[in-house]
């Protein structure tokens, strides 16, 4: 598929996804979900093992483009989520790779529910977090409204959705939205860096560590602790593990596979 709304490379294992609407500060269209839905069914055929996400310009996602709406009513906006956005979410904290954010400027609306879907999110300096869909009438979705007050706490979640004022990188990493703060010349590298040294590593793991702290939220202790051991278990069956132990045995950097 030639992309338009979207780059998409595949390098050594990592795949780098950037959406490329600067203009537009990266407002997602129908138009870039199909790409975004392309490269995802491109990624998980391609053998990656982890995947870089960001935004070009200086933004990371300003959320839906509201010019891409038909503004015919709210069966509209049910469409938009349920072939959308709540796959694209829903895919992204599935997928069997951990999934790196780099997020440069505003993540605003649908666009920040997005970058708070993904695994290990790195901010810029610069960069603002914006619960912006009470300005039009609307509830955080996307996953908003189940991803933050598990992230930040009901007070919070309900302060970012209701007054619908940015929070600033520094605030976000200080309320555990976010992994790493960085400077805004160097948010790219370093979280190229971390991408790549996460497509390196054990990724059978990555992916099981996902499924465990995704299902953590809906069991009890003693039902998770059941979850726990068979994911374990799985992990021990793995090329990974076995190689990780020999190498710590024989004192050498382990090789391993992502099986």
């Amino acid at each position: 598929m030639a992309y338009s709304d979207i780059t998409f490379d595949l390098n050594d294992n990592l795949a780098v996804v950037t959406l490329n609407r600067p203009d537009k500060l990266n407002a997602t269209t129908r138009n870039m979900h199909a790409e975004l839905r392309s490269a995802f069914d491109e990624i998980e055929k391609s053998g990656a093992r982890a995947v870089l996400l960001s935004g070009a310009g200086r933004a990371f996602c300003a959320g839906q483009d509201l010019a891409d709406l038909r503004m015919d009513g709210p069966g509209e906006i049910l469409e938009l989520l349920e072939q959308d956005f709540n796959p694209l979410v829903a895919r992204i904290r599935n997928l069997p790779m951990p999934v790196v954010c780099a997020v440069n400027g505003v993540a605003a609306g649908a666009g920040a529910n997005l970058a708070l879907a993904c695994d290990i999110i790195l901010a810029a300096r610069s960069a603002s977090f914006l619960q912006a869909f009470a300005r039009i009438g609307l509830i955080p979705d996307a996953g908003g409204t189940w991803t933050l007050p598990r992230q930040v706490g009901e007070a919070r979640a309900k302060g970012m959705a209701m007054l619908a004022e940015p929070v600033p990188a520094e605030k976000a990493l200080e309320w555990g939205l976010i992994w790493q703060l960085c400077d805004d010349d160097d948010l790219m590298d370093d979280a190229m860096r971390v991408a790549s040294r996460l497509s390196r590593q054990p990724t059978k793991a990555f992916a099981l560590i996902k499924q465990a702290i995704n299902a953590s939220s809906s069991h009890g202790f003693d039902a998770h602790l059941a979850v726990e051991a068979k994911l374990q278990a799985e992990a021990a069956a793995s090329h990974d593990y076995d190689e990780g132990v020999t190498a710590f045995l024989e004192k050498r950097k382990p090789v391993f596979k992502g099986e």
